[in-house]
């Protein structure tokens, strides 16, 4: 059983899917084309999260491929680790597929996800030789001269961002108090101890210097003893 969070930007809300089974399809993905097992893959986290936005162009590519995307990688809470420090994966907007497909079929798919435009990045194949990658990130990044990193979180804001932001704070032993992708006061605060520990300026901002100490000291570190799931 899972438990999922949908961030609608359309409306600036989460929709929140309390008991899903890992055979249900992913909601607002269409059919039965993304079951909710194959977007968590290889993670064991209670929790996960996405976006309509990245249903959306889940939906778009799917029907102009016209078959069944295998997925191979999808879904990672940030202390479970196995990409880089600003992986989208964390945000839950990207999926690496096609591993288990012939490379005819990983070509035709990653021409179908560049066509529909509704991703926010597709990775050149010559960069993924046995996956094909897409992933709809959203937000200005934080650090400049980059297109990878994460937008800069603020108290209230909401977002996929800041469900990373409190998991990371969380794992790391600054409790947010809960772990619902609203960055209120307990996250501001909670925020504020990481960033003493830091030798940052406590503000509270999450900009791209904390991002950067937060991410490498937190990713692929396991669940923790403080790590919230409610």
């Amino acid at each position: 059983m899972a438990k999922l969070f949908v961030y609608d930007a359309y409306a600036n809300k989460f929709l929140i899917y309390p008991n899903l089974n890992e055979k249900d399809p992913m909601p607002y993905s269409t059919g039965n084309t993304l079951t909710v097992g194959e977007f968590r893959g290889s993670s064991n986290a209670a929790v996960l999260w996405t976006t309509t936005a990245a249903m959306e162009a889940w939906n778009l590519t799917r029907r102009n491929y016209g078959a069944g995307i295998p997925v191979g990688y999808a879904f990672k809470r940030i202390w479970e680790g196995g990409h880089g420090t600003t992986s989208q994966h964390y945000a839950g907007v990207a999926f690496d597929v096609g591993q288990s497909t012939t490379a005819a079929n990983r070509k035709k798919i990653h021409a179908v996800a560049t066509a529909t435009g509704a991703w926010g990045y597709v990775e050149p194949l010559s960069m993924t030789p046995t996956w094909v990658h897409f992933d709809r990130r959203y937000g200005k990044p934080a650090c400049p001269n980059t297109t990878a990193g994460y937008p800069t979180c603020r108290k209230g804001d909401r977002s996929t961002y800041v469900l990373i932001l409190q998991d990371a704070l969380n794992a790391l032993g600054y409790s947010t108090g809960t772990l619902d992708g609203v960055f209120g006061n307990r996250t501001f605060a909670a925020l504020q101890g990481a960033q003493r520990s830091f030798g940052l300026t406590a503000d509270g901002i999450c900009g791209c210097n904390t991002w950067k100490k937060l991410a490498s000291a937190v990713v692929g570190i396991g669940r923790t003893q403080t790590v919230i799931d409610s």
